[in-house]
């Protein structure tokens, strides 16, 4: 078999074509082989074989243009050319400089934008009192299978905060708060799955949970208490016992401290032969602080309830965990008073055995406790602190903490708590929101509350007609305001019959505020199917309720829901600053602002008699007419006001909208009646907050 030609290598004389490539042979005739003679028979000497350089183009060959499927070494050719190298280099160059300029952007963003508000700070907190909410068994008490029912409830009002009163396992009469078991659900409630169900389903939706926790007494049914009784191990120290003396059969306690329900803190134990300390009632004996295991105690029920998923805590009774050790008498409030008769709370300063030295220490540990389990992205735990410090204003501030410790995110305020008929007016309600402007520390973020489970119903303390002017204001000041549950329909107290087993538990005039929620007009209101229900529902159910006021389009449960949307969805409601533009006997005016936003909000809130203010007197440069955002009165909505006169009835607010470029809180005249806490400021060239203002 003949060898065929190589494709690459041709005789020197031959001048063969070979696939397309012509040898540079000269093409001389003398040296070409005879015919027929194959390239076998020849000698090796007759021929030069050499390798073609396929890369060469010869040079009367047309220009090559670039193809599809070109081979790399032909490309290169090309890429090598200048205009094609130039172009190369400036795309890398321009893709490395659009680069740096997206990362500068990014840090230049990050450096300049503001903190972002959290979950706690975005929504207001919705309490609910579990026992009246809503039952699902139809045992006639609530539950917490009945919460998670009602979840639909909190999306409806744009809530995103769930804060549930106790529901720890308790048998005593004040159930909520004299606890058996703090890691036990009590059985009128459910069951522990129950709870997890109940926390699983919120999260699903989108909802945060928080609990109560209450160290500072458990129940005098505790384990932990019955071992103490019986001096038994550690447990014998984990309440505050003290000798005291008997004579003539009467015991006579340590000292004069008073309980904050009466009478005398002190109670005597004849197991144990001595007495013990209850700040509250005497089935809630005072754990003792001062004791590292009972610290530790704590703690590990704090753990508990974070590892279940809970996302925040109220730390209830903050104030009274620590008591003097030295046992003193307490300074009496009248000197003259005869010792022996002093029985009321009110009648002494509680110098000794509240906001000791050191219980700041125990909130802290609670702080950092919780703080372990915020690491997590976008899993912040929160912590409020619940003291009622009064006129020492002072005292509850110091619940922030500072810049080197922090504390509680707030502590709550129950301020407006001391509304009533007979002092509710425009004056008094401008002093209370002053109050905690002016004493809580810089940067810091307030809270607001008008009722909850231990204080009447503000339809009931100051009006049915200041039901949504206060709900008005609650959801426009800055902060987190809280709402109990049934204030978004204006629920009025009860005057409830206990209907249960042993009514002798209960004292009914401890409950008019806790009356079953009122969803709609069917037998209890909707509560529940039961024959009997714990407490009577209240009887203008029937025209109060869920049902009936979603259907009603200027209703105080769609004004509620109005109003909470105007603040989730308007920056300087959510994050402006405030300033007061008005006060008197009458209406309380303040404005919402944010620097870079023309958009200015204010509000008119009537808690008088019919007014007609001048608030262009007032504000210079204030325009000739704004506009109404939303009212109390449904039907002045989307009405223009002028500035120079604006008429208000009793109970009546307006949230009044309007541009300028001339905000309030750059004037040297309000320096003094602005305030901010998250400051943030706006540019409309780039839709974005930032804090470099």
């Amino acid at each position: 078999m003949e060898e065929e030609p190589n494709s690459v290598e041709l005789k020197q004389k031959a001048g063969h074509e070979n696939n397309g490539f012509i040898s540079d042979h000269d093409g001389r005739d003398e040296d070409k082989p005879e015919k027929g003679k194959s390239r076998r028979n020849s000698k090796e000497g007759d021929a030069h074989i050499y390798s073609v350089r396929i890369n060469e183009v010869p040079e009367d060959s047309p220009p090559l243009k670039p193809y599809a499927g070109m081979p790399k070494d032909v490309l290169l050719q090309f890429s090598n050319r200048p205009c094609y190298r130039i172009a190369r280099e400036i795309i890398f160059w321009l893709i490395i400089v659009a680069t740096l300029a997206i990362i500068a952007a990014t840090i230049a963003i990050i450096a300049i934008s503001p903190k972002c508000l959290d979950w706690w700070q975005r929504s207001p907190m919705y309490q609910v009192y579990p026992k009246s909410f809503k039952d699902s068994n139809n045992d006639g008490s609530g539950d917490l299978k009945g919460v998670q029912e009602k979840i639909d409830h909190f999306l409806y009002l744009n809530i995103k905060n769930v804060w549930v009163a106790p529901f720890y396992k308790s048998s005593l009469k004040d159930f909520n708060y004299a606890v058996d078991d703090f890691m036990e659900v009590d059985p009128t409630f459910g069951t522990m799955a129950d709870f997890e169900s109940m926390i699983s389903a919120m999260h699903d939706k989108g909802l945060k949970l928080i609990i109560d926790l209450i160290p500072n007494h458990t129940s005098n049914k505790h384990k932990w208490f019955q071992l103490s009784r019986n001096r038994t191990g550690k447990y014998a120290d984990y309440y505050i016992w003290h000798d005291c003396m008997q004579t003539g059969g009467l015991v006579v306690p340590p000292n004069n401290w008073v309980s904050f329900y009466g009478n005398s803190a002190w109670e005597y134990d004849d197991t144990r032969k001595q007495c013990y300390l209850h700040q509250f009632k005497k089935e809630q004996p005072d754990l003792d602080f001062n004791n590292p295991d009972v610290n530790e105690e704590i703690l590990n029920i704090i753990k508990f309830w974070l590892e279940k998923g809970v996302d925040g805590f109220t730390i209830n009774s903050a104030k009274f965990l620590l008591e003097a050790e030295h046992l003193r008498d307490e300074p009496q409030v009248n000197k003259l008073q005869n010792p022996d008769t002093i029985s009321n709370y009110s009648e002494l300063f509680h110098d000794y055995t509240t906001t000791q030295v050191g219980m700041h220490d125990i909130i802290r540990n609670f702080r950092q406790t919780i703080n372990k389990y915020s690491r997590e992205p976008g899993r912040y735990r929160f912590m409020g602190t619940e003291s009622n410090d009064q006129a020492a204003v002072d005292k509850t501030m110091l619940y922030y903490g500072n810049s080197f410790i922090q504390e509680a995110d707030f502590p709550l305020n129950a301020y407006l708590f001391d509304l009533n008929k007979a002092n509710i007016d425009g004056a008094s309600i401008f002093s209370m929101v002053d109050l905690w402007m002016k004493a809580m520390p810089s940067g810091k973020w307030p809270n607001w509350m008008v009722g909850g489970p231990s204080s009447s119903r503000i339809a009931s303390r100051v009006g049915r007609q200041y039901v949504n002017v206060m709900n008005m204001l609650l959801l426009t000041l800055p902060g987190t305001p809280t709402t109990y549950y049934g204030e978004e329909l204006g629920m009025e107290d009860g005057s409830p019959q206990v209907s249960t087993e042993n009514p002798q538990e209960y004292n009914p005039t401890e409950y008019p505020e806790k009356t079953p929620m009122q969803w709609d007009s069917s037998s209890n209101a909707g509560f529940s199917e039961a024959n009997r229900t714990w407490l009577s529902v209240n009887p203008d159910y029937e025209a109060v309720n869920v049902e009936a006021q979603k259907n009603e389009q200027y209703s105080t449960l769609n004004l509620y829901r109005e109003l909470n949307h105007l603040r989730n969805n308007e920056l300087p409601l959510h994050r402006g600053w405030l300033c007061y533009t008005w006060s008197d006997n009458n209406v309380f005016a303040y404005v919402r602002e944010l620097d870079g936003l023309n958009k200015v909000f204010m509000m008119v809130l009537n808690f008088g008699q019919a007014w007609t203010i001048n608030l262009r007197q007032a504000v210079p440069d204030l325009p000739g007419e704004a506009k109404i955002r939303l009212s109390t009165e449904g039907s002045r909505v989307g009405k223009a006001v002028s500035t120079d006169s604006i008429q208000t009835q009793p109970g009546e607010g307006l949230i009044l909208e309007y541009k300028t470029n001339k905000p309030v809180h750059v004037r040297d005249t309000f320096k003094d009646k602005c305030f901010i806490s998250e400051k943030a400021c706006y540019t409309s060239a780039f839709d974005l907050l930032y804090n470099s203002c």
